[in-house]
C-alpha cells in the first residue's frame, strides 16, 4: 500500500476520456499535481454525486496545474455507458480510469478483495510523482470536492513556501505557521 512520501508506480490502463477510450499512465501526469478519486462502482448512488461535484470543480483544479483521474474497477465500456446515460456523469471532462483487474486499486490499498470493488479514497500527488495526501473511508460516506481542492491548495502552498505549514482549515490568503514561531502574515 502507498504511504505518504512514496513515489507513485508507473501504472495505468484504459480510460474513458473526452468521448474516447485512451491508454493512460499515472506518470503521464508528471509535472502536474494529480488527484486520484477512487470509487466503488459506476451506476451507484453516492458516486455520481461526488464525481459531478468534482466535475464542477475541475476548472479550478486545472487553473492550479492539477489533473483529476477517477478510478473504479469497472471497464472502460461501463464508464462510457454511464457517461452516455447519466446527466451528472456527462459533466465529467477528466479521465475515468478503468481498473477491472484491481491492479491500481491494490497498489494504492483501496481494493476490497471480497467484493472486487474499491474503497472510496482520494490521493493527492505532487508534480514529482510523490504522494502528499490520502484519505480512505467507508463507501457509504461521500467526499467533498471543495475540501479536496482546499487540501490541494495547501499542498501547493507548502511546496512553494519552504519552511511554512498550513494550520487547520487553511485557505489561500489566511495566516500560515512557521514551526517554532507564531502565525505568519497572510500569504
Amino acid at each position: 500500500m502507498m504511504k505518504i512520501g512514496d513515489a507513485i508506480p508507473d501504472l495505468g490502463g484504459e480510460a474513458f476520456y473526452k468521448g474516447e477510450t485512451k491508454k493512460i499512465k499515472l506518470l503521464d501526469f508528471k509535472g502536474k499535481w494529480l488527484v486520484l478519486l477512487f470509487y466503488p462502482a459506476d451506476f451507484t448512488f453516492v458516486c455520481p454525486t461526488e464525481l459531478e461535484e468534482a466535475a464542477n470543480y475541475y476548472p479550478e483544479f486545472q487553473k492550479n496545474n492539477a489533473e483529476i483521474v477517477s478510478v473504479s474497477t469497472d471497464t472502460v465500456f461501463v464508464h462510457k455507458a454511464w457517461h452516455d446515460t447519466s446527466p451528472a456523469i456527462q459533466k465529467i471532462q477528466f479521465p475515468m480510469l478503468a481498473d477491472p483487474s484491481g491492479r491500481v486499486c491494490r497498489e494504492f490499498g483501496t481494493y476490497i478483495e471480497e467484493e472486487g470493488l474499491s474503497l472510496r479514497a482520494t490521493f493527492i500527488i505532487d508534480p514529482d510523482g510523490i504522494l502528499k495526501a490520502m484519505e480512505l473511508h467507508d463507501n457509504s460516506i461521500g467526499r467533498s470536492a471543495k475540501e479536496i481542492f482546499r487540501k490541494l491548495q495547501a499542498a501547493i502552498f507548502v511546496r512553494e513556501n519552504k519552511g511554512l505549514v498550513c494550520p487547520a482549515s487553511w485557505e489561500p490568503g489566511k495566516k500560515t505557521l512557521k514551526p517554532g514561531l507564531d502565525l505568519v502574515g497572510k500569504i
